[in-house]
């Protein structure tokens, strides 16, 4: 049997994956190793940490299940992403100042986000506000794989939208990399919230590279949450 199998390391809240990555990690399981293909992963229930999980991949697609219930589904999206109009490296740094998760997180041990995380432990992406509804922030790998772009186009949509207020958890992201990050080489992410529907927050990322190059975009659903019950 092949299986999937969340390290802690990857948490989003305390006792579940985070999201982007957990996504990131499937889509790379799928042919092509999820890169030049948009690919849209729905997470079903909060992925379980540190626990085999069923993998089931076909020329269509991928899944990975506990206990006989689907965790996440991955399909190659129909389609083309509209990236997120880019920042200035120098604007990008100077919003992580403002990041609304030094005041308040939700998930303060977050992989991606988290400003209990450790350098070189977590990504510690800070994303601040950069106009109305957009955010931004600078991001330096110290490692690279597909796992890790997804998760860094993860929490910066969320944080363009009121997380404080309004406490959600990713539902379904939609990634295009185009290719992998390099190692310490500097990017700049930007998130856009674009619409509200009910329990319902759509937003977008993108990641950028040197001349405001698309290295990955990702356009996601977010679902309002009471944390509490993901501690």
């Amino acid at each position: 049997m092949t299986t999937l199998l969340v390290p802690h390391r990857f948490n989003g809240p305390p006792r579940s994956g985070n999201g982007g990555w957990v996504a990131g990690a499937l889509a790379a399981r799928l042919p092509g190793q999820g890169l030049g293909r948009p690919i849209t992963v729905t997470l079903r229930q909060p992925p379980p940490l540190e626990t085999p999980l069923t993998l089931a991949v076909t020329d269509g697609g991928a899944s990975i299940s506990h206990d006989g219930r689907p965790v996440a589904v991955a399909t190659y999206a129909e389609d083309a992403l509209v990236p997120v109009a880019p920042v200035l490296a120098t604007r990008a740094a100077e919003a992580e100042e403002a990041y609304a998760g030094h005041r308040l997180h939700p998930f303060p041990t977050c992989f991606v986000c988290g400003t209990d995380r450790r350098p070189g432990d977590g990504l510690r992406i800070f994303p601040g506000p950069v106009g109305t509804e957009r955010v931004a922030a600078t991001w330096t790998p110290y490692e690279s794989s597909v796992a890790l772009a997804w998760a860094a186009l993860d929490c910066p949509g969320g944080w363009s939208s009121d997380l404080e207020g309004r406490p959600s958890v990713l539902g379904r992201i939609t990634v295009e990399v185009r290719h992998l990050p390099h190692t310490s080489q500097r990017y700049v992410v930007v998130g856009e919230q674009r619409a509200l529907d009910g329990r319902k927050t759509f937003t977008a990322a993108t990641l950028y590279g040197a001349g405001d190059e698309v290295v990955a975009t990702a356009e996601h659903v977010w679902i309002a949450i009471d944390p509490e019950e993901f501690r």
